[in-house]
C-alpha cells in the first residue's frame, strides 16, 4: 500500500541541515535540506532552534516545523532511496 510506504514515523535534525527520516515500511536515511535555507518560508531555518524543532505531523505524517512547513513524503522518500 502506497500510503504506508510514505508515512514518516520518526525524524530527527542532524547537523548542517540534514534531516534523518524512518517511514513505516522501515526505510530511513539522511536528507540535505541545506539547499532550502534562506529561501520563502524555508529562511526560519537559519535560526538553527527553529530547524531542530522538527517533529512528525500527526495529521499529514510528514515532517513539518511550525504550522507553516511541511515537506512532500514522496519526495522525501525519492531522495533517500538515491542515496541507499
Amino acid at each position: 500500500m502506497e500510503i504506508k510506504k510514505t508515512k514518516i514515523v520518526d525524524c530527527k535534525a542532524k547537523t548542517n541541515y540534514q534531516l534523518w527520516i524512518k517511514f513505516a515500511d522501515g526505510l530511513e536515511g539522511e536528507v540535505d535540506l541545506s539547499s532550502l535555507v534562506g529561501k520563502g518560508v524555508f529562511k526560519a531555518w537559519e535560526s538553527k532552534e527553529f530547524f531542530d524543532s522538527v517533529h512528525v505531523d500527526p495529521v499529514s505524517e510528514t515532517v513539518s516545523w511550525g504550522e507553516d512547513i511541511d515537506l512532500d513524503p514522496y519526495v522525501l522518500r525519492e531522495d533517500i532511496k538515491k542515496t541507499a
